[in-house]
């Protein structure tokens, strides 16, 4: 009996940052039970030195297109979905221009700058026909996967009454150009969209057994220096008085256990680097042992979102069901009434 082949997708690369480059270096990566091919078949960057280098960096294979422009990419009849790794304002346009020339896409967080853009973006896609999806890429980890299953359909630690979560990360701003993306508003610099969508993906992971069933009440405060923010703090405050914590700081240091979620009979802690990259989880039930549950994988796991695309696209379907575009929009919106309330405001939404 002949096995079905691995469904494949040849990936174009737009942007040479850094997530760029750990999003390729955990494609190309050679993985056990893996369940889809991912070919890197381009890479675009905004002139032909800084794609060449990232090649030569981060090599892919011997038939990687490599182009001065986003789009000689796009008009690449050889790729079949965008990757996209841009600054955040520059997602709308990028995702826009890659739909309209036919091609599927996966764009990093935040997914734009607000929420009126990633309805923009998600219209036309569905006008083109094309898969769409954001690259919340800590939504697809194992890690995920069995934290909510033991928090939403065993209720391990009961009913859920608060969780918080913390993704500080200091930087010197000062020794940053006015041009640097985590320092110039215009591209949509701030703890809010860069770290602190972690956090906020964090509590509703915790929170919410179905995403968007009820829509949290929000109070938040930020503090802006230079026109960004550098630092975030949100409460949502859900029925029967449950409550999320979600705070963001440019200037302090998260702890390695980032995240506590309290039920009615425990608590469970989330350990790793960063809210991004977590490592395990432990599950305090009241007069039991801790129960510990650790996740080890090669690469950082991007493959996974990858690899859920790849499946998505090859069943035809225009949408994720762990990152529903509905959800996007939902998440878009919550921080768009984050930034409302704290004062954060982007200089190409002054002019609307």
């Amino acid at each position: 009996m002949l096995e079905h082949p691995l469904p494949s997708l040849r990936w174009g690369i737009i942007g040479t940052g850094l997530i760029s480059s750990w999003f390729v270096e955990d494609l190309i990566l050679d993985r056990p039970n893996k369940v889809a091919n991912h070919i890197i078949q381009a890479i675009g960057g905004s002139s032909l030195q800084k794609a060449q280098v990232f090649f030569e960096k981060y090599p892919s294979g011997n038939n990687v297109s490599v182009y001065g422009s986003y789009k000689e990419l796009y008009e690449d009849p050889n790729v079949d979905i965008v990757y996209i790794g841009t600054p955040h304002a520059l997602h709308k346009t990028n995702c826009l221009d890659a739909i309209r020339a036919g091609k599927h896409v996966l764009c990093e967080k935040a997914f734009t700058l607000n929420s009126a853009e990633a309805e923009e973006v998600i219209a036309e896609a569905e006008r083109q026909g094309v898969f769409v999806m954001e690259a919340m890429w800590t939504r697809f980890m194992p890690l995920v996967e069995k934290l909510r299953e033991l928090l939403h359909q065993e209720k391990a630690i009961g009913d859920i009454h608060r969780a918080s979560c913390d993704f500080s990360l200091p930087m010197d701003l000062s020794s940053f150009p006015s041009t640097s993306r985590l320092k110039n508003p215009a591209l949509g610099a701030g703890s809010l969209l860069d770290i602190g969508i972690y956090s906020l993906t964090w509590v509703i992971l915790a929170m919410e057994t179905n995403f968007g069933h009820e829509q949290p009440k929000i109070l938040a405060s930020q503090v802006i220096r230079d026109e960004i923010d550098i630092a975030t703090t949100a409460i949502l405050t859900y029925s029967h008085g449950k409550q999320g914590v979600v705070t963001a700081s440019l200037s302090t240091t998260s702890p390695s256990s980032f995240c506590r979620i309290e039920g009615a009979k425990g608590f469970v802690i989330v350990d790793g680097p960063a809210a991004s990259m977590p490592q395990s989880f432990t599950v305090h039930v009241h007069n039991q042992e801790p129960v510990k549950y650790e996740f080890k994988a090669p690469g950082r796991g991007y493959y996974w979102e990858a690899d859920a695309v790849a499946l998505d696209i090859s069943a035809n379907k225009k949408g994720n069901s762990v990152m529903p575009l509905t959800e996007t929009i939902r998440i878009m919106s919550l921080m768009d009434e984050i930034r409302r309330q704290g004062g954060a405001v982007f200089p190409i939404e002054e002019t609307v």
